[in-house]
């Protein structure tokens, strides 16, 4: 039993026994030392058993100041050496001495401790050198060999010329002074940081600074680890910026109507992978869409790689498709002679309603134009019949109380380090294709629900409209803050924002993994094979529009990073703001060329649609924000 007021040690701290009673000890131990304020220490007990605790000094004055006194000694290494040495030097000179326990307290002996202090200093030497081994929960020593003894050395030697040289890495880095590239192995964790592959920085943390992705990639910006043309925000998303890479495999054969009309894909000039294609027979609405559910089998390693992104992400630097690039030429829209596709042949009534809608798989001659070229026929023979379903179309949601809404967009393209920002324009033929994969969407989601196909169905909430909203951006961003967000899943609802009973988006299984998820629905259902249930297809629509929704966002930040990249590298930009809303002495505005949004206190007061001079400046890279100033 260890006697009341004995130095015993636990948790490798000096604590006093004050008693012992049904089995256990009551210790004291100092929580904190006495700071240089004049804060007297403080202390705490604790009762522990007797495996937790070992004497290392028997009966001393029963002072408790003693513990703070030992927790705060200090023994250089030089100190450490000379005091433990000899007692190796004596005790090795035994012949088993190698393979023999000693206590501390016959340490203590042979080397002459006597009071509490000497022992403490014994004991944190014994710990500082590599002499003796400690054995585990004990205060049981063994001598080492030499051998060992010369290997702990010069690994001590070499840590502590890690630490030395990870030092002065630190200082270089408070003073944003580093020597690249030496410098950035050191800083691989704080990139990583930034790139959101990790939450924590050893490099932040020991720099004193917040360990979070924003200040992670200033700290880059600054020490010039990176430059402003490094993008963080895909990686951030935990998106790659890189097309999925397994090739599809080449498309069955398998019976398809052959169709001899053309039909026409209408897209950007600068669009690479055309999924859908509209015609009109006279009698029927056609909108083909390519067909890679031929392949691409539900829970296949494509289908769950399809999943995991969710959609193709597009970034000005260019795109990361959902689906091999390499596939494209087999199952894009005209870029080969004859196109396989899965087509919707719809039939509408004299008010330009669905009345009827049959899905086939077919073969098809595309032809491909730009909106520019169709603009430019529109009241040609081929196209014109197109433009009066597409208007009639439009009409009718419209009058279903369909939300139109036009706002400045722009297109960011990036070739190494020039950016380019156009102002996106607007044609007649683009509203043209929108109405036919409208009535596509609308057709196939009436077709799922007539033949109860478990189907993956977009809707949306009424908005609750202002009854007289004003003209120009101002009207048509009010409208927008109005709007409800879209909603997926397995029960047919309204959509209220497009005007339609019921919807559902199949235009792009190339891009978006819940049209490829209704593909393949569809596509079983043609060929009479099982369909996945309800549970399933929700499961899988969930998952994908997850993976989308990362893409939606890491495309906006993606976007956002480059303008503030242009306005950087072009610090005399002005352009117009137009106000769309104000805020007391504020102005909330839209910035058409750019796409961007800001709030502004202007100089004097201003009109709703009122057209104000801004320049920008406090570009911030690493927070994502500018701060726009009227001219």
């Amino acid at each position: 039993m260890i006697s009341s007021h004995s130095l015993v040690l636990y948790k490798g701290q000096p604590a006093m026994v004050q008693e012992e009673a049904g089995g256990k000890y009551t210790i004291i131990y100092c929580s904190r030392l006495p700071s240089a304020g004049g804060k007297p220490p403080q202390f705490s007990t604790q009762k522990v058993r007797d495996k937790d605790i070992f004497l290392f000094f028997e009966k001393t004055d029963g002072n408790k100041n003693l513990l703070p006194s030992l927790l705060s000694m200090e023994v250089s290494q030089t100190e450490a050496t000379e005091l433990v040495e000899p007692l190796y030097e004596l005790l090795s000179g035994e012949d088993d001495a190698f393979s023999t326990e000693i206590s501390f307290n016959d340490l203590c002996d042979y080397g002459g401790m006597s009071s509490p202090e000497q022992c403490w200093k014994l004991y944190i030497s014994l710990k500082s050198t590599f002499f003796f081994q400690q054995e585990p929960d004990s205060l049981q020593f063994i001598p080492r060999i030499q051998e060992d003894i010369v290997k702990l050395q010069e690994k001590s030697l070499a840590k502590g010329k890690e630490e030395e040289i990870r030092k002065d890495f630190l200082q270089r880095l408070r003073n944003r002074q580093l020597n690249l590239p030496a410098d950035y192995q050191m800083m691989q964790d704080v990139e990583a940081l930034a790139l959101g592959k990790t939450e924590k920085s050893r490099t932040m943390k020991d720099a004193g600074l917040a360990e979070t992705p924003e200040k992670a990639h200033k700290l880059l910006l600054d020490t010039g680890v990176w430059t402003v043309f490094k993008n963080p925000y895909p990686a951030r998303w935990g998106l790659s910026m890189q097309s999925a890479t397994e090739r599809l495999a080449s498309p069955p054969e398998e019976e398809r109507v052959q169709l001899d009309q053309v039909a026409y894909a209408i897209d950007n000039a600068w669009s690479a992978d055309p999924d859908d294609a509209i015609a009109y027979d006279g009698q029927f609405v056609w909108v083909h869409i390519a067909d890679p559910a031929s392949s691409v089998l539900p829970d296949t390693p494509i289908d769950i790689s399809a999943r995991h992104r969710g959609s193709t992400l597009y970034i000005p630097e260019g795109a990361a498709r959902m689906l091999a690039e390499e596939s494209l030429e087999d199952y894009a829209l005209g870029l080969t002679e004859s196109s396989r596709a899965l087509s919707f042949k719809i039939k509408l009534d004299e008010a330009g309603a669905i009345q009827n809608c049959d899905v086939l798989k077919t073969l098809v001659r595309v032809q491909r134009f730009t909106y520019e070229e169709v603009d430019e026929k529109k009241e040609s023979p081929e196209f014109a019949p197109l433009f009066e379903i597409a208007r009639k179309n439009e009409a009718r949601r419209l009058k279903n109380g369909a939300v139109s809404i036009t706002l400045p967009e722009v297109h960011i393209s990036v070739c190494g380090e020039h950016i380019d920002i156009q102002p996106s324009q607007h044609w007649e033929s683009s509203d043209l294709v929108r109405e036919f994969m409208l009535l596509a969407g609308e057709a196939a989601a009436r077709f799922a629900f007539k033949n109860n196909i478990p189907f993956p169905f977009v809707s949306q909430e009424r908005p609750d409209l202002p009854s007289d909203p004003p003209p120009g951006l101002a009207g048509q961003y009010r409208l927008r803050r109005c709007m409800r967000s879209r909603s997926v899943g397995v029960t047919p609802m309204q959509h209220a924002g497009l005007g339609l009973g019921m919807y559902s988006q199949v235009t792009s299984p190339l891009r978006r993994y819940s049209d490829l998820v209704a593909h393949q629905q569809l596509r079983a259902f043609i060929d009479g094979r099982p369909l996945l249930d309800k549970d399933k297809v929700l499961e899988r629509i969930s998952a994908g529009d997850a993976s989308a929704s990362a893409a939606i966002r890491a495309e906006r930040n993606s976007n956002l990073h480059w303008t503030l990249v242009y306005l950087t590298m072009n610090p005399q930009w002005t352009g117009d703001a137009v106000v769309v809303e104000i805020r007391g002495k504020q102005a909330y505005c839209l910035i058409p060329s750019l796409a961007q949004e800001t709030l502004l206190t202007p100089r004097a007061q201003v009109q709703i649609n009122q057209v104000l001079q801004v320049r920008a400046g406090n570009i911030s890279m690493a927070g994502l924000t500018v701060t726009f100033q009227e001219v």
